[in-house]
Order: structure tokens, then C-alpha cells, then sequence
């Protein structure tokens, strides 16, 4: 038999800061305890809503520290459907991977809706969020399928049925380091009463859970009842524009208890205003030339995605 070829030497493992920028390949890399932190200092956290890589990097480029994965915005831009319950749990999965793996300093909280079944299939759903690189889950207690929090119709699960997911969404987490932030959310205000959603979220605290959310509260007085009746813990107000809450800032909302602050579809909203204004245009004159400053230049998108970074990148090999 003629010998065995010499095994190829190896390349040498790159060393440079260049290669420690490089995008990180699927490793979880964000725990929940940087927002905990933060949290814990006093601020108040405003998450935006993204759906994708691009929007998340935005987000970051804007100087904002934390993003919510938004399943509205999701189920819109990658199925083209409204949010009520056709967006799965790998789909929603495999784009939190893709976005957490884009922004590796981002803190990205990912909505899980119900957990996508019972408290098995939660264990699993926590695992794959903290497998994508997510610091944060909000889990609901919808009937499945859901629907968006600000729409009508909604119903939900028996009590015991919900706390047993939220304890197992918990413990699961906590099996790992730095674990996940477990926001409870309840939707028991539309579907029950607001006596109901309070009480839902009173026994949610019991179960370790982060963070407490009542779902679309109509009024100041009711984000007044919220608060008063559950001290000691952080609260979320998810302010929708045109949506059933009432829209406050930051200020207004910590002043009243509420300093976990979703704007899950702002940037949604403007982005697709802003797409409708310019096809309209395009449709009645052909061209965009006359209206370039609606437009962010062709230099200014390939710097938003790094074009410069991953070009020196394939040159260091090539050398």
C-alpha cells in the first residue's frame, strides 16, 4: 500500500482583536442577570420591538442596551399573517438565534407566547431561548392559540395550568448560569376582569418569576391599581401606539411603578409608514432621485451592517 499522506498542518488560530470581533457562531451568550442588574439599580429599562437582525442592530446602534423580540412583529414580517397563533415555536426559535447571534451585546428579551403548549413543552421552549442567546422570556396565559394582547376575543387557561408553566419556565432557567429573566404575563384583564388579572399575577409572583405584566390596562387608574396592589416587584407596562393603554414615557410610567417599559411595535409601525410613503412615490414618478432624503444612503446601510469589518476580516486570511 503506498503511505499515508502527511497530515496537513493547521492553520494557526488567529489571536487578533480583528478575529474576536468576528460574529459569533450559535452560542448562548447573554444571561439575564445584566437586565436584573439594571433593574435592580433603579433604571428604567425601555425595550423596543424587533423582529429580525437588521432591526435589532438598530436598535443597538441607537443606544438602547435591551430589544424584545416581538411575536406581533414576527408573525407579520416573516409569516405575513397577524398575531394570532400561527407563528410556531422553532420558527420563533430559530429567528431569536438569528438575531441574538447579530447582536451579541445586545440584552434581547424574546416573547414565547404560551409557552407553545403545556409545561413540558415550556421546559423545552426556556431551553431553546437560552440555546439562541435570549436574556429574557415573557410567557402568557392565553389559550392557544393567542392572539395579540390588544386584540378582542382573547381567553385564558385555568390558573393552575399557568403557574405550573411559569414554575417550570423558572426552574429551568435557573439551572443555568446567569438563568433567564421570566416575566409572567397576564391577560385576564380583557378576557376576565382586572380583579382577575391582579390576582393571576399575585400568584405568578409566588412562583420566582422576575417580573409581573397585566396585559392591556385601559386607563391611568388601572396602571395605579396594578402598581398599588403589586409592590416589591418589577412591573411592565407594554405601551403599543393606537393600542388600549395609554401611551406614557418613561418618567410618568416609573412614577407610577412601571419601569420595564415594551414598545414592541414602534419601529414596526414607522418602518412601514415609512416603506408605504416611499412606494408611493415610486409608483407616481418612477424614481426616488427627487426624494433621497427620505432614504438612508447606500454607505450608510453597508456601515449599519459592517460592511468594513467583515471585508478586513477575508483580507487577513487572504494574507
Amino acid at each position: 500500500m503506498p503511505p499515508s499522506a502527511p497530515a496537513r498542518p493547521r492553520p494557526p488560530r488567529c489571536g487578533t482583536a480583528l478575529c474576536a470581533e468576528r460574529p459569533p457562531v450559535t452560542l448562548g451568550r447573554v444571561s439575564g442577570s445584566s437586565l436584573r442588574s439594571r433593574l435592580a439599580s433603579g433604571e428604567s429599562v425601555v425595550m423596543p420591538g424587533v423582529w429580525d437582525a437588521l432591526s435589532a442592530r438598530l436598535v443597538h446602534r441607537a443606544g438602547f442596551g435591551t430589544a424584545f423580540v416581538s411575536g406581533y412583529a414576527v408573525s407579520g414580517t416573516l409569516l405575513g399573517v397577524p398575531d394570532i397563533g400561527y407563528l410556531t415555536q422553532t420558527e420563533m426559535a430559530e429567528v431569536a438565534r438569528r438575531t441574538c447571534g447579530a447582536n451579541p451585546d445586545l440584552d434581547l428579551v424574546v416573547d414565547a407566547d404560551t409557552g407553545y403548549g403545556n409545561p413540558l413543552n415550556t421546559v423545552r421552549t426556556v431551553e431553546m431561548w437560552l440555546q439562541a442567546g435570549a436574556s429574557g422570556i415573557f410567557l402568557e396565559d392565553q389559550v392557544w392559540p393567542k392572539r395579540c394582547g390588544h386584540m378582542a376575543g382573547k381567553q385564558v387557561i385555568e390558573r393552575a395550568d399557568w403557574l405550573a408553566k411559569l414554575r417550570a419556565a423558572v426552574q429551568t432557567a435557573e439551572r443555568h448560569a446567569g438563568g433567564l429573566h421570566v416575566t409572567a404575563r397576564t391577560d385576564a384583564r380583557a378576557a376576565v376582569s382586572l380583579d382577575e388579572a391582579i390576582e393571576r399575577a399575585r400568584m405568578a409572583r409566588d412562583t420566582g418569576v422576575d417580573a409581573l405584566f397585566v396585559e392591556a390596562p385601559e386607563s391611568i387608574a388601572e396602571l395605579e391599581q396594578i402598581a398599588t396592589a403589586l409592590p416589591g416587584i418589577t412591573l411592565v407596562a407594554n405601551m403599543v401606539e393606537t393600542g388600549k393603554t395609554p401611551l406614557l414615557n418613561p418618567a410618568e410610567l416609573a412614577e407610577l411603578g412601571f419601569r420595564l417599559i415594551v414598545s414592541p411595535l414602534s419601529l414596526l409601525f414607522s418602518v412601514v409608514k415609512a416603506a408605504q410613503d416611499s412606494l408611493d412615490i415610486l409608483r407616481s414618478e418612477g424614481t426616488m432621485r427627487g426624494h433621497l432624503d427620505r432614504m438612508v444612503e447606500f454607505t450608510g446601510f453597508t456601515d449599519i451592517v459592517g460592511l468594513d469589518r467583515h471585508l478586513a476580516i477575508e483580507q487577513q486570511y487572504r494574507n
